[in-house]
Protein backbone atom coordinates (compact mmCIF):
# COMPACT_ATOMS: atom_id res chain seq x y z
CA UNK A 1 0.00 0.00 0.00
CA UNK A 2 1.34 3.44 -0.77
CA UNK A 3 1.74 6.04 1.82
CA UNK A 4 -0.97 8.22 0.34
CA UNK A 5 -3.34 4.90 0.83
CA UNK A 6 -2.43 4.33 4.37
CA UNK A 7 -3.12 8.18 5.43
CA UNK A 8 -6.23 8.30 3.99
CA UNK A 9 -6.99 4.67 5.86
CA UNK A 10 -5.58 6.52 9.10
CA UNK A 11 -7.95 9.80 8.55
CA UNK A 12 -10.64 7.63 7.80
CA UNK A 13 -10.59 5.74 11.30
CA UNK A 14 -10.28 8.89 13.22
CA UNK A 15 -13.71 9.98 11.43
CA UNK A 16 -15.21 7.00 11.99
CA UNK A 17 -14.42 6.96 15.44
CA UNK A 18 -15.35 10.81 16.46
CA UNK A 19 -18.66 10.01 14.80
CA UNK A 20 -19.14 7.29 17.02
CA UNK A 21 -18.52 9.64 19.98
CA UNK A 22 -21.10 12.14 18.98
CA UNK A 23 -23.34 8.93 18.72
CA UNK A 24 -23.59 8.38 22.14
CA UNK A 25 -23.69 11.75 23.06
CA UNK A 26 -26.91 11.98 20.98
CA UNK A 27 -28.16 9.16 22.47
CA UNK A 28 -28.21 10.53 26.32
CA UNK A 29 -24.99 9.01 27.45
CA UNK A 30 -23.29 11.26 30.38
CA UNK A 31 -20.03 10.32 32.23
CA UNK A 32 -20.90 10.37 35.99
CA UNK A 33 -19.56 12.95 38.01
CA UNK A 34 -16.99 12.50 40.55
CA UNK A 35 -18.56 12.30 44.07
CA UNK A 36 -18.58 15.83 45.90
CA UNK A 37 -15.60 16.31 48.60
CA UNK A 38 -17.39 15.38 52.44
CA UNK A 39 -18.26 18.64 54.44
CA UNK A 40 -15.74 19.27 56.95
CA UNK A 41 -16.54 17.80 60.19
CA UNK A 42 -18.35 20.63 62.72
CA UNK A 43 -15.48 21.43 65.86
CA UNK A 44 -16.73 19.80 68.81
CA UNK A 45 -17.98 22.18 71.54
CA UNK A 46 -15.94 23.18 74.14
CA UNK A 47 -17.03 21.92 77.37
CA UNK A 48 -18.85 24.48 79.79
CA UNK A 49 -15.78 25.39 82.54
CA UNK A 50 -16.47 23.85 86.02
CA UNK A 51 -18.77 26.15 88.58
CA UNK A 52 -15.83 27.25 91.09
CA UNK A 53 -16.35 25.14 94.53
CA UNK A 54 -18.22 27.34 97.14
CA UNK A 55 -14.58 28.26 99.93
CA UNK A 56 -15.94 27.90 103.32
CA UNK A 57 -13.94 28.54 106.67
CA UNK A 58 -14.33 28.21 109.80
CA UNK A 59 -12.29 29.61 112.87
CA UNK A 60 -11.66 27.37 116.31
CA UNK A 61 -10.72 28.44 119.66
CA UNK A 62 -8.98 25.34 120.56
CA UNK A 63 -7.30 22.57 118.70
CA UNK A 64 -9.44 20.09 116.84
CA UNK A 65 -7.86 17.08 118.51
CA UNK A 66 -9.36 18.72 122.13
CA UNK A 67 -12.38 15.63 121.52
CA UNK A 68 -14.82 18.37 122.91
CA UNK A 69 -16.05 21.95 121.37
CA UNK A 70 -13.65 22.37 118.44
CA UNK A 71 -13.66 18.54 118.04
CA UNK A 72 -16.98 18.98 117.69
CA UNK A 73 -17.55 21.76 115.48
CA UNK A 74 -15.09 20.02 113.41
CA UNK A 75 -16.87 16.90 112.72
CA UNK A 76 -20.07 19.44 111.48
CA UNK A 77 -17.43 21.23 108.55
CA UNK A 78 -16.67 17.32 107.46
CA UNK A 79 -19.68 16.62 107.53
CA UNK A 80 -20.51 19.69 104.87
CA UNK A 81 -18.00 18.19 102.88
CA UNK A 82 -19.53 14.67 102.92
CA UNK A 83 -22.61 16.25 101.70
CA UNK A 84 -21.55 18.91 99.09
CA UNK A 85 -18.26 16.86 97.59
CA UNK A 86 -16.41 18.98 95.51
CA UNK A 87 -18.93 21.55 95.32
CA UNK A 88 -17.43 23.44 98.27
CA UNK A 89 -14.02 23.51 99.60
CA UNK A 90 -13.63 24.55 103.15
CA UNK A 91 -10.51 25.38 105.12
CA UNK A 92 -10.39 25.86 109.04
CA UNK A 93 -7.81 27.47 111.51
CA UNK A 94 -7.40 26.11 115.30
CA UNK A 95 -6.01 27.86 118.39
CA UNK A 96 -6.77 31.05 117.48
CA UNK A 97 -7.21 33.32 120.71
CA UNK A 98 -10.33 35.73 120.98
CA UNK A 99 -9.18 39.11 120.35
CA UNK A 100 -6.90 41.09 118.01
CA UNK A 101 -5.38 37.89 116.72
CA UNK A 102 -9.03 36.62 115.35
CA UNK A 103 -9.71 39.96 113.90
CA UNK A 104 -6.31 39.38 112.00
CA UNK A 105 -7.53 35.44 110.39
CA UNK A 106 -11.02 36.84 110.19
CA UNK A 107 -9.90 39.34 107.99
CA UNK A 108 -7.30 36.78 106.44
CA UNK A 109 -9.80 34.23 105.39
CA UNK A 110 -12.16 36.99 103.96
CA UNK A 111 -9.07 38.36 101.54
CA UNK A 112 -8.75 34.87 100.39
CA UNK A 113 -12.03 34.66 98.65
CA UNK A 114 -14.06 32.69 101.76
CA UNK A 115 -17.66 33.74 100.88
CA UNK A 116 -18.83 32.38 104.26
CA UNK A 117 -17.10 32.44 107.49
CA UNK A 118 -18.15 30.64 111.02
CA UNK A 119 -16.23 31.67 114.25
CA UNK A 120 -16.96 29.23 116.78
CA UNK A 121 -15.91 31.03 120.21
CA UNK A 122 -18.33 33.65 121.93
CA UNK A 123 -14.79 36.10 122.01
CA UNK A 124 -14.85 36.46 118.73
CA UNK A 125 -18.34 38.13 118.66
CA UNK A 126 -16.65 41.81 118.27
CA UNK A 127 -13.63 41.09 116.28
CA UNK A 128 -16.05 39.21 113.37
CA UNK A 129 -18.63 42.50 113.35
CA UNK A 130 -15.90 44.76 112.56
CA UNK A 131 -14.46 42.52 109.68
CA UNK A 132 -18.14 42.07 108.50
CA UNK A 133 -18.14 45.59 107.73
CA UNK A 134 -15.36 45.93 105.43
CA UNK A 135 -16.51 42.62 103.64
CA UNK A 136 -20.31 43.31 102.69
CA UNK A 137 -20.08 39.78 99.99
CA UNK A 138 -19.36 37.96 102.82
CA UNK A 139 -21.66 36.13 104.77
CA UNK A 140 -20.30 35.74 108.34
CA UNK A 141 -21.82 33.68 111.49
CA UNK A 142 -20.89 34.09 114.74
CA UNK A 143 -21.12 31.07 117.30
CA UNK A 144 -22.92 31.66 121.11
CA UNK A 145 -23.11 35.05 120.62
CA UNK A 146 -25.82 37.96 120.31
CA UNK A 147 -25.30 40.83 117.82
CA UNK A 148 -25.52 40.32 114.31
CA UNK A 149 -25.35 42.48 111.23
CA UNK A 150 -26.78 42.72 107.55
CA UNK A 151 -23.80 40.01 106.44
CA UNK A 152 -23.78 38.64 109.65
CA UNK A 153 -25.61 36.21 111.54
CA UNK A 154 -25.85 34.29 115.16
CA UNK A 155 -26.11 30.21 115.74
CA UNK A 156 -26.18 28.62 118.92
CA UNK A 157 -26.78 25.07 121.16
CA UNK A 158 -28.60 24.94 124.07
CA UNK A 159 -26.34 23.33 126.24
CA UNK A 160 -28.50 23.89 129.18
CA UNK A 161 -30.81 21.13 128.21
CA UNK A 162 -28.03 18.61 128.87
CA UNK A 163 -26.53 19.89 131.60
CA UNK A 164 -30.61 19.30 133.19
CA UNK A 165 -30.13 15.54 132.37
CA UNK A 166 -26.85 15.18 133.55
CA UNK A 167 -27.50 17.12 136.82
CA UNK A 168 -31.08 14.28 137.58
CA UNK A 169 -28.02 12.00 137.15
CA UNK A 170 -25.20 13.29 139.13
CA UNK A 171 -28.04 14.39 141.93
CA UNK A 172 -28.55 10.46 142.07
CA UNK A 173 -25.18 9.47 142.09
CA UNK A 174 -23.45 11.61 144.90
CA UNK A 175 -22.60 10.57 148.20
CA UNK A 176 -21.78 13.77 149.45
CA UNK A 177 -24.71 15.75 148.05
CA UNK A 178 -21.69 18.21 146.96
CA UNK A 179 -21.54 18.25 142.52
CA UNK A 180 -18.47 20.40 141.59
CA UNK A 181 -18.32 22.21 138.13
CA UNK A 182 -15.48 23.98 136.31
CA UNK A 183 -16.63 26.92 134.63
CA UNK A 184 -14.30 28.38 131.86
CA UNK A 185 -16.13 32.22 131.94
CA UNK A 186 -18.67 33.94 133.84
CA UNK A 187 -21.00 34.74 130.70
CA UNK A 188 -24.43 34.27 130.34
CA UNK A 189 -23.94 30.49 128.28
CA UNK A 190 -21.58 29.06 131.23
CA UNK A 191 -23.99 29.97 133.83
CA UNK A 192 -27.05 28.63 131.72
CA UNK A 193 -24.96 25.49 132.31
CA UNK A 194 -24.27 25.82 136.26
CA UNK A 195 -27.51 26.51 137.08
CA UNK A 196 -29.48 23.85 134.97
CA UNK A 197 -27.35 21.09 136.58
CA UNK A 198 -27.89 22.38 140.28
CA UNK A 199 -31.32 22.77 138.95
CA UNK A 200 -31.34 18.84 137.65
CA UNK A 201 -29.61 17.55 140.30
CA UNK A 202 -31.85 19.14 143.09
CA UNK A 203 -35.25 17.78 140.42
CA UNK A 204 -34.24 14.03 142.24
CA UNK A 205 -32.27 15.12 145.55
CA UNK A 206 -32.80 18.70 147.04
CA UNK A 207 -29.97 18.29 149.15
CA UNK A 208 -27.33 19.09 146.35
CA UNK A 209 -25.25 21.90 146.54
CA UNK A 210 -22.54 22.97 143.59
CA UNK A 211 -18.93 23.83 144.03
CA UNK A 212 -17.94 26.10 141.12
CA UNK A 213 -14.12 26.41 140.44
CA UNK A 214 -13.20 29.27 137.06
CA UNK A 215 -10.54 28.77 135.43
CA UNK A 216 -11.17 31.40 132.69
CA UNK A 217 -9.90 29.47 129.59
CA UNK A 218 -11.83 27.32 127.11
CA UNK A 219 -9.34 24.48 126.56
CA UNK A 220 -5.80 24.36 129.30
CA UNK A 221 -5.76 20.64 130.63
CA UNK A 222 -3.37 20.94 132.90
CA UNK A 223 -5.95 24.30 134.53
CA UNK A 224 -8.73 22.06 134.19
CA UNK A 225 -7.60 19.33 135.82
CA UNK A 226 -5.81 21.66 138.33
CA UNK A 227 -9.69 22.55 138.81
CA UNK A 228 -11.37 19.34 139.23
CA UNK A 229 -9.26 18.23 141.60
CA UNK A 230 -9.70 21.77 143.51
CA UNK A 231 -13.16 20.56 143.91
CA UNK A 232 -12.68 16.95 144.90
CA UNK A 233 -10.67 17.79 147.64
CA UNK A 234 -13.63 20.71 148.73
CA UNK A 235 -15.78 17.12 148.61
CA UNK A 236 -17.54 17.10 145.33
CA UNK A 237 -17.72 13.47 144.16
CA UNK A 238 -19.64 14.31 140.66
CA UNK A 239 -18.54 17.01 138.68
CA UNK A 240 -19.32 18.32 135.09
CA UNK A 241 -17.57 21.09 132.52
CA UNK A 242 -18.02 24.05 130.62
CA UNK A 243 -14.26 23.54 129.02
CA UNK A 244 -13.33 21.62 126.03
CA UNK A 245 -10.52 19.35 126.93
CA UNK A 246 -11.32 15.49 128.76
CA UNK A 247 -8.93 16.39 132.06
CA UNK A 248 -11.64 16.81 133.89
CA UNK A 249 -13.37 13.52 133.35
CA UNK A 250 -10.13 11.78 133.57
CA UNK A 251 -8.89 13.49 137.05
CA UNK A 252 -12.14 11.95 138.14
CA UNK A 253 -11.20 8.68 137.47
CA UNK A 254 -7.81 9.15 138.76
CA UNK A 255 -9.81 10.11 142.22
CA UNK A 256 -12.54 7.30 141.99
CA UNK A 257 -15.05 9.58 141.41
CA UNK A 258 -17.68 10.26 138.79
CA UNK A 259 -18.09 13.03 135.84
CA UNK A 260 -19.38 13.26 132.08
CA UNK A 261 -17.94 13.72 129.06
CA UNK A 262 -18.65 17.60 127.55
CA UNK A 263 -19.28 18.27 123.50
CA UNK A 264 -18.61 14.99 122.37
CA UNK A 265 -18.69 11.74 123.56
CA UNK A 266 -15.63 11.35 126.02
CA UNK A 267 -16.43 7.89 127.28
CA UNK A 268 -13.43 6.00 126.00
CA UNK A 269 -11.28 8.17 127.85
CA UNK A 270 -12.71 7.48 131.55
CA UNK A 271 -15.00 4.66 131.15
CA UNK A 272 -14.79 3.89 134.65
CA UNK A 273 -15.76 7.62 136.10
CA UNK A 274 -18.25 8.00 133.21
CA UNK A 275 -21.47 8.65 133.76
CA UNK A 276 -22.58 10.22 130.75
CA UNK A 277 -21.59 12.78 127.75
CA UNK A 278 -23.65 16.19 127.25
CA UNK A 279 -23.21 16.72 123.23
CA UNK A 280 -23.90 18.90 120.36
CA UNK A 281 -24.10 17.97 116.92
CA UNK A 282 -23.61 20.78 114.74
CA UNK A 283 -23.32 19.40 111.31
CA UNK A 284 -27.08 20.12 110.68
CA UNK A 285 -27.07 23.70 110.98
CA UNK A 286 -23.71 23.69 109.13
CA UNK A 287 -25.21 22.10 105.71
CA UNK A 288 -28.37 24.21 106.37
CA UNK A 289 -25.74 27.13 106.03
CA UNK A 290 -24.21 26.30 103.18
CA UNK A 291 -26.97 25.20 101.45
CA UNK A 292 -28.75 28.52 101.60
CA UNK A 293 -25.34 30.72 100.55
CA UNK A 294 -25.44 28.03 97.61
CA UNK A 295 -29.31 28.91 96.75
CA UNK A 296 -28.54 32.03 97.78
CA UNK A 297 -31.32 32.20 99.99
CA UNK A 298 -28.93 33.15 102.93
CA UNK A 299 -30.12 36.31 104.91
CA UNK A 300 -27.79 37.81 107.86
CA UNK A 301 -29.38 39.68 111.33
CA UNK A 302 -30.95 35.79 112.18
CA UNK A 303 -30.25 34.20 115.65
CA UNK A 304 -30.50 30.61 115.53
CA UNK A 305 -31.04 28.36 119.13
CA UNK A 306 -31.35 24.75 118.59
CA UNK A 307 -31.44 22.05 120.93
CA UNK A 308 -32.59 18.63 122.32
CA UNK A 309 -35.90 18.89 119.66
CA UNK A 310 -33.93 19.94 116.51
CA UNK A 311 -31.15 17.18 117.47
CA UNK A 312 -28.44 19.25 118.12
CA UNK A 313 -28.35 18.75 121.70
CA UNK A 314 -28.19 15.39 123.27
CA UNK A 315 -27.17 13.31 126.58
CA UNK A 316 -25.67 9.99 124.94
CA UNK A 317 -23.98 6.76 126.86
CA UNK A 318 -25.49 6.96 129.69
CA UNK A 319 -23.55 4.59 131.93
CA UNK A 320 -25.35 1.18 133.49
CA UNK A 321 -23.84 2.60 136.89
CA UNK A 322 -26.30 4.62 136.74
CA UNK A 323 -29.35 3.64 138.34
CA UNK A 324 -32.46 1.74 135.96
CA UNK A 325 -35.19 4.44 137.46
CA UNK A 326 -32.97 7.17 136.74
CA UNK A 327 -32.28 6.83 133.48
CA UNK A 328 -35.67 6.12 132.23
CA UNK A 329 -36.77 9.43 134.31
CA UNK A 330 -34.06 10.79 132.24
CA UNK A 331 -35.84 9.99 129.11
CA UNK A 332 -38.89 11.03 130.36
CA UNK A 333 -38.00 14.62 130.74
CA UNK A 334 -35.49 14.32 127.29
CA UNK A 335 -39.14 13.33 125.66
CA UNK A 336 -40.44 16.36 127.36
CA UNK A 337 -37.84 18.72 125.89
CA UNK A 338 -38.15 17.37 122.71
CA UNK A 339 -42.10 18.02 122.63
CA UNK A 340 -41.14 21.18 123.49
CA UNK A 341 -43.39 21.09 126.87
CA UNK A 342 -40.28 21.12 129.24
CA UNK A 343 -38.21 24.00 129.99
CA UNK A 344 -35.15 23.52 132.72
CA UNK A 345 -35.73 27.73 133.76
CA UNK A 346 -39.42 27.39 134.41
CA UNK A 347 -40.49 29.29 138.04
CA UNK A 348 -40.14 29.95 140.64
CA UNK A 349 -36.63 30.45 140.45
CA UNK A 350 -34.61 32.03 143.23
CA UNK A 351 -31.03 32.40 143.64
CA UNK A 352 -28.35 31.92 145.76
CA UNK A 353 -29.14 35.35 148.04
CA UNK A 354 -32.66 34.52 148.22
CA UNK A 355 -34.15 36.89 145.40
CA UNK A 356 -36.80 35.68 143.22
CA UNK A 357 -35.83 35.66 139.61
CA UNK A 358 -38.70 34.15 138.19
CA UNK A 359 -41.93 33.86 139.64
CA UNK A 360 -43.92 31.09 140.01
CA UNK A 361 -45.04 29.15 136.51
CA UNK A 362 -43.22 31.53 134.60
CA UNK A 363 -41.86 30.49 131.38
CA UNK A 364 -38.33 31.94 130.35
CA UNK A 365 -37.76 33.29 127.32
CA UNK A 366 -34.01 33.51 125.44
CA UNK A 367 -33.80 37.03 126.31
CA UNK A 368 -34.10 36.24 129.83
CA UNK A 369 -31.70 33.20 129.42
CA UNK A 370 -29.16 35.15 127.71
CA UNK A 371 -29.29 37.84 130.62
CA UNK A 372 -28.51 35.45 133.45
CA UNK A 373 -25.68 36.75 135.38
CA UNK A 374 -26.84 34.96 139.13
CA UNK A 375 -26.12 31.45 140.47
CA UNK A 376 -29.36 29.50 141.72
CA UNK A 377 -29.80 28.73 144.97
CA UNK A 378 -27.73 25.70 146.25
CA UNK A 379 -24.66 27.14 143.78
CA UNK A 380 -22.22 28.29 146.83
CA UNK A 381 -20.00 31.49 146.28
CA UNK A 382 -20.07 34.90 144.24
CA UNK A 383 -19.76 35.11 140.07
CA UNK A 384 -16.45 36.68 139.98
CA UNK A 385 -16.41 39.69 137.20
CA UNK A 386 -16.81 39.21 134.00
CA UNK A 387 -14.61 38.23 131.47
Amino acid sequence: MTDFTKRSALKLAAISAAMATAALVGCGKKETPPPPAPAAAAPAAAPAPAAEPLKAAWVYVGPVGDAGWTFAHDLGRKAVEAKFGDKVKTTFVEKVPEGADAERVIRDLAQQGNKIIFATSFGYMEPMLKVAKDFPDVKFEHATGYKTADNMRVYDARFYQDAYLAGMIAGKMTKSNTLGFVGSFPIPEVLRNINAYTLGAQSVNPKVKTKVVWVNTWFDPPKESEAAQSLINGGADVLLQNTDSTAVLQTAEKAGKYAFGWDSDMSSFAPKAHLASAIVDWSNYYTKSIQEVMDKTWKGGIVTRWGVPEGQNDLVKVSEQVPAETRAKVDEIKAAMKAGTFDPFTGPIVDNAGKERLAKDAKSDDDWKGKIDFYVKGVEGKIPAGK
